[in-house]
């Protein structure tokens, strides 16, 4: 490698795809983003953990256009970002999988992919066999596994439907994915294909934000781990500088593992 690729990819890795700096959103006089700061890098997943309520969920609806900041700053690439509504976050190649998906169960996989984007041939009419080429194309770089291109979604595993989701996503270029609980309710086999999607995306730069309950989840898949409690991030750490009790520790009490009291040491370990 040339110096000047190597200082390329140096410029590439310091400036992150997302930075959310000093966000806050407040329900009423409940606040339930508190200041928060996260950053995501091309080909990185950061998970998001905490209790139901800590605010990961809606900090990244921030990031997804779902609901507004009231304040605070969103920068893509380095220049900062308006993102008013979900449109305004496909302009910044940012696309959400939802927990439920939000797959027409009656449409097949070339159906759901491109649900309200449908290819229509010349004559204004609906391009099937583009359609499922597409899908197929698509497929083989995701989950060359994946066959039942004409079967009902409602008919598909849980893993399959996920597998659709995130086609979806990355046939309309997403560069920045947030996925909400892309494992729950599934099997382990099923689990381990969402597991290789995502190592398959981060393998092509894509960067994701993964939110989970599931801590297995978060050390397998992520590289760094964002703890938020009570609306605030905690700390993201290096997911290899932490143990998941560490990060339990974190999402119970609040507090990074060095500022633990030994009786709240002694508590977190009955």
């Amino acid at each position: 490698m040339s110096g000047m690729e190597e200082i390329a990819m140096t410029d590439q890795r310091a400036t992150p795809l997302v930075e959310m700096r000093n966000i806050n959103v407040a329900f009423g006089g409940v606040r339930a983003v508190q200041d928060a700061s996260i950053e995501l890098f091309g080909g990185e997943v950061v998970g998001l953990v905490g209790h139901n309520g800590a605010g990961k969920s809606t900090l990244m609806r921030v990031l997804s256009g779902a609901h507004p900041a009231d304040s605070g700053e969103i920068l893509i690439d380095g220049r900062p970002a308006m993102i008013r509504n979900p449109r305004d976050a496909k302009t910044y190649a940012i696309e959400t999988i939802y927990q439920n998906l939000a797959l027409a169960d009656n449409l097949d996989a070339p159906g759901n992919l491109f649900l309200g984007r449908e290819l229509t041939t010349r004559i204004g009419q609906l391009d099937d066999s583009s359609m499922e080429s597409e899908t197929r194309k698509v497929m083989q770089r995701l989950n060359p596994n994946f066959k039942r291109f004409r079967q009902a979604a409602v008919s598909l595993s849980g893993g399959q439907r996920q597998a659709i989701a995130i086609a979806r996503a990355v046939y309309f270029n997403a560069r920045i994915m947030i996925m909400d609980e892309p494992t729950a309710a599934l099997g382990p086999a099923e689990t381990a294909q969402v597991h290789t999607l995502v190592r398959q995306l981060k393998s092509e730069g894509i960067g994701i934000f993964l939110i989970s309950h599931d801590i297995h989840d978060v050390f397998d898949l992520s590289d760094r781990i964002g703890v938020m409690y009570q609306g605030r991030i905690v700390e993201t750490v290096q997911r290899e500088g932490v143990t998941a009790d560490d990060v339990l520790a974190m999402i119970i009490v609040g507090k990074r593992p060095e500022q633990l009291t030994s009786l709240e040491k002694a508590q977190l370990s009955v």
